[in-house]
């Protein structure tokens, strides 16, 4: 139960924090931030793979470009599908990453493909994250809806995308708490590619 509460309160504080961050963010650096994966990155999501993404929402560290960019460079882009609340995630064809044609409110208030959209398996899924470790343990929103799928698709890569406020030395881990291979940010990428 102890680690229930810390994640808990840990959630409330690393939300206000990356909020703080990214509203003092002046909006031309904004604009420069997260344009394109990293080299290293780009190799590990080849061309032909499925890269799985997430839509962020307020605050989060945006995927819109890196969607962009592996569109261009002959990946396809999934994201995250629910069906209903409750419901396991899936991932769905997102065919236009240079806009939200096609997509629609989830049952958790984010935009997702439609239920017709092409169901997808990424090869590398870029996993939202409230905080990390450099050591690649992620605290998420507290659904546990990327644990259970990338515990069901071990032979998934994971990776993070954040901003570097989000970074602390350690976090509470459970057992169903899945890894992350590598986090970036727009400083740094941790981890080992």
């Amino acid at each position: 139960m102890q680690t229930l509460t810390d994640k808990k309160s840990l959630r409330a504080r690393l939300r206000r924090l990356r909020r703080e961050h990214v509203n003092a963010l002046p909006a031309s650096m904004s604009a420069l931030l997260f344009l394109r994966p990293p080299g290293a990155v780009a190799a590990v999501a080849g061309a032909g793979s499925v890269v799985g993404l997430y839509h962020a929402i307020s605050g989060e560290a945006p995927t819109r470009s890196y969607a962009k960019w592996f569109a261009e460079n002959d990946r396809r882009i999934a994201l995250p599908w629910f069906a209903a609340v409750g419901a396991p995630m899936q991932f769905r064809a997102w065919n236009d990453p240079f806009a939200d044609e096609g997509l629609e409110t989830g049952p958790y208030g984010a935009l997702q493909p439609s239920a017709t959209a092409e169901e997808l398996f990424p090869d590398v899924a870029f996993v939202p994250l409230v905080g990390f470790t450099a050591e690649g343990l992620r605290l998420g929103q507290g659904g546990g809806h990327y644990d259970r799928w990338l515990g069901a698709n071990p032979g998934v890569m994971a990776l993070g995308l954040a901003w570097d406020c989000q970074k602390v030395d350690s976090l509470p881990a459970e057992p169903h708490d899945m890894p992350l291979r590598a986090v970036i940010t727009p400083t740094r990428l941790y981890g080992d590619i």
